[in-house]
């Protein structure tokens, strides 16, 4: 998916009232309806991992405050409207501990729809893989909190997740859509948020390239070889090529999780 832009999604506490919950599981039942008897389910999935219908779609349910409840609720509601007998889409996930269910609920209704074990596992492998994407390789200071995978009976799967930044008090939220292109070069449709920040690494960036082949690379040598390089202090007059550009000096954590790089180098990636 090439979808880009923005929306407002300040953190709100607190719920949606209950009353208009129902209604929004009412009237989306409708949509969705219409939807799949209209484009199929691969038409539901296509409008959902659009940023702006989905934004639009949590309006016309009822939800309009454009905050960070915005994509819980509208899920949450979704998730129900779905759950009825003959709807060729699910959604699986919610959140905070409901998102880690994801994998069991995906193994559930996977058995329903008649789906193989092969495409079973690839949709909980997704789920996770998407997750460990935007909660770890783009380091943007947004906790994931929110976790959907939403697929219908052929596993054709789209992924909506948002993470939390308290300092800045928004949300963003990740759009994946069917356009998949792997994990690793730019593999979501979207991410929506009010702030763009300056200083973002971004490990599944098509142009972050380069660095993973460096750290696949440093994770395949002897970990003692790595940790003694790691442990070695820094000569300070040591000039840098910081010295001569206007970009500020990135100061690294000296943790390092030793153990998870070990486990790296016995699988050899």
């Amino acid at each position: 998916m090439g979808y880009s832009g923005s929306a407002i999604l300040p953190l709100h506490g607190g719920k949606a009232p209950r009353w208009l919950f129902h209604r929004m599981v009412s009237l989306a039942e409708c949509i969705t309806d219409i939807i799949i008897d209209e484009y199929g389910s691969i038409g539901l999935l296509e409008r959902l991992s659009d940023p702006w219908f989905f934004q639009s779609l949590a309006c016309v349910l009822g939800y309009d405050w454009h905050s960070s409840g915005t994509t819980t609720v509208t899920c949450g509601a979704l998730k129900e409207a779905l759950d009825r007998e003959n709807i060729p889409v699910t959604v699986c996930g919610g959140k905070g501990k409901t998102s880690l269910k994801t994998p069991q609920e995906i193994r559930h209704m996977a058995e329903i729809y008649g789906l193989s074990s092969y495409k079973t596992e690839s949709l909980v492998y997704a789920s996770r893989m998407s997750a460990k994407v935007d909660n770890s390789l783009v380091q943007d200071n947004y906790q994931l909190y929110h976790h959907c995978t939403v697929f219908d009976e052929d596993a054709n799967w789209i992924v909506i997740q948002q993470g939390i930044n308290d300092e800045r008090g928004n949300a963003r939220r990740y759009h994946w859509g069917l356009d998949h292109r792997g994990f690793l070069e730019d593999p979501q449709g979207a991410i929506l948020c009010p702030t763009k920040m300056d200083e973002v690494l971004n490990m599944s960036s098509i142009d972050s390239r380069d660095n993973q082949r460096t750290c696949v690379d440093l994770v395949r040598d002897n970990p003692l070889k790595l940790k003694k390089e790691f442990a070695e202090p820094v000569d300070s007059s040591q000039s840098r090529l910081d010295d001569w550009t206007d970009r500020k000096t990135l100061v690294m954590p000296r943790s390092v999780n030793w153990t998870a790089v070990r486990k790296a180098y016995e699988i050899q990636p």
